[in-house]
């Protein structure tokens, strides 16, 4: 909750609205949940499995390596989203993601956005160990992208670092 007040407190001019921020740990594994949403109303938080994108994890280990803004690098960018409107794209509904930080300011142009997909479900943990991989979005299983949807689209703030 403090990560997500901090960060909504230094962005908020550029937000639409501030009640739930999404928290991307990547300090955590992918076998965890590590996105969090972080409910600044009322206090709660919610936490959800998370993939992080090829280019950031070459050996596949389950845990981000590195990050990247490099258009074709596959790799997840860290910094400040705003979460913008639904699409249909080739996972279904996503949200589009605009980077409001030097650090990941060419999301647009990569299309790094928020989807479902189906290798971030949680039966891919006993079989591997771990959740597959994006090409630097930010992918959900299909039941939690649903609240994703409603919770977390919409004007809101995505947060993604390693956050210790």
């Amino acid at each position: 909750l403090a990560v997500a007040k901090t960060q909504s407190d230094r962005v908020r001019s550029k937000l639409w609205r501030t009640d739930v921020v999404g928290i991307a740990d990547f300090a955590r594994p992918s076998w965890e949940p590590r996105l969090h949403f972080a409910n600044l109303e009322n206090g709660t938080v919610r936490s959800f499995l998370l993939a992080h994108g090829k280019g950031s994890d070459l050996g596949h280990t389950g845990w981000l390596q590195n990050f990247s803004s490099q258009n074709g690098s596959l790799a997840t960018s860290r910094g400040a989203y705003l979460t913008c409107e639904w699409y249909t794209g080739k996972y279904g509904t996503s949200i589009r993601l605009v980077g409001l930080d030097p650090d990941n300011s060419t999301a647009l142009d990569r299309l790094i956005v928020m989807h479902s997909a189906w290798y971030v479900d949680p039966g891919m943990i006993p079989k591997w160990g771990k959740i597959g991989r994006s090409d630097g979005c930010f992918a959900m299983n299909q039941t939690d992208f649903n609240e994703a949807l409603w919770h977390l689209s919409g004007g809101r703030l995505l947060f993604a670092d390693r956050i210790v």
